[in-house]
């Protein structure tokens, strides 16, 4: 039988209304948002489901968003599980894209959803200082041979920092640095062979040496947090390595703001190791596009279904119990 990984989204999943029919559904997930709004004092759910979207699409209140309801996806799938006589299957892997590694960690029982959402309302907020009095920028370049890359860098380079914040799939990455010399590098991007480079709307230069000041801040955010051993293995954002202590998780949350997100590796790490099926699980289906991409022979199956039954797409990958 296959072995399953459980992976989670990160920023830029949002959008109004996201969770809201989930939560209406199921009231474990509704029990999820308003332990989420209690932890930060405010009502994130509302923020969620009811934008508005400049508002939810801040960085300081998507991300916090977007861990509360990929957290109520969890917690209705554990309850939809239960209630079809299903054993929950017991995941090979559990692992986030970026701000998707919080999620994770919860998933993984590395982190209380209190300490979470509030550490992410914090990182949002260490990420938009970082930098300042430098003009970052991020860019997706799209259909670039893997073996260009340092070329499409070096036309950066002459002008500031520019690095590869996150390989998301073959032949789609996306860069990030001072905005001069990403700018210079989306302006070559086609003579080296791209097929489209496109600056982001974003403000902060995410994945990159821009975001230092945020990992020193988090570092010293994070220190009295506890941090328990994770119940299942997780993988590592910038190479994929496995994560199985809980200090280890401790310093990928401070280290991933400043190194790439390589998610190819991550999924072949996986494969490799017997994963057939993913589930993404939380807002949107971007993991899910992505995976088929990395791995066409894999299963990937997406959680966020509005017109399913509750709101959500239940894999029944456990075992029946017979009840």
């Amino acid at each position: 039988m296959d072995r399953i990984a459980l992976v989670f989204p990160g920023q830029g999943s949002q959008s109004v209304g996201m969770g809201k029919t989930l939560a209406d559904a199921s009231p474990a997930a509704a029990a999820v948002m308003a332990e989420a709004d209690a932890a930060l004092g405010e009502p994130i759910s509302r923020l969620a489901f009811e934008g508005p979207s400049e508002q939810l699409d801040l960085t300081v209140n998507a991300q916090p968003a977007i861990v509360a309801v990929s957290a109520a996806f969890m917690a209705a799938l554990r309850e939809r599980w239960a209630a079809s006589g299903v054993v929950p299957p017991k995941p090979a892997f559990i692992a986030g894209h970026s701000l998707g590694q919080y999620s994770a960690m919860v998933a993984a029982d590395v982190l209380s959803l209190a300490d979470a959402v509030r550490l992410v309302r914090e990182r949002g907020l260490q990420m938009q200082a970082s930098g300042q009095g430098r003009s970052g920028a991020m860019a997706a370049i799209i259909g670039l041979d893997d073996e260009r890359i340092p070329e499409l860098l070096a036309l950066g380079a002459a002008l500031g920092s520019v690095t590869v914040a996150n390989r998301n799939s073959p032949g789609q990455i996306v860069i990030s640095g001072d905005r001069a010399a990403v700018e210079a590098a989306v302006a070559g991007s086609r003579d080296l062979g791209a097929r489209r480079g496109i600056v982001l709307p974003v403000s902060v230069a995410a994945h990159s040496s821009l975001m230092a000041e945020a990992a020193d801040g988090m570092r010293r955010v994070l220190a009295p947090i506890a941090f328990a051993d994770p119940t299942v293995q997780l993988v590592a954002n910038a190479d994929a390595r496995p994560i199985t202590r809980g200090e280890q998780a401790r310093v990928e949350l401070i280290e991933h703001l400043t190194r790439g997100v390589d998610w190819v590796a991550a999924v072949n790490r996986m494969t490799g190791e017997g994963v057939g099926t993913f589930v993404e699980v939380g807002p949107g289906k971007v993991l899910t596009g992505l995976i088929k991409r990395i791995a066409p022979d894999a299963s990937a199956l997406a959680t966020d279904e509005p017109s399913a039954d509750g709101a959500i797409a239940v894999p029944f990958v456990g075992v029946a119990t017979g009840q």
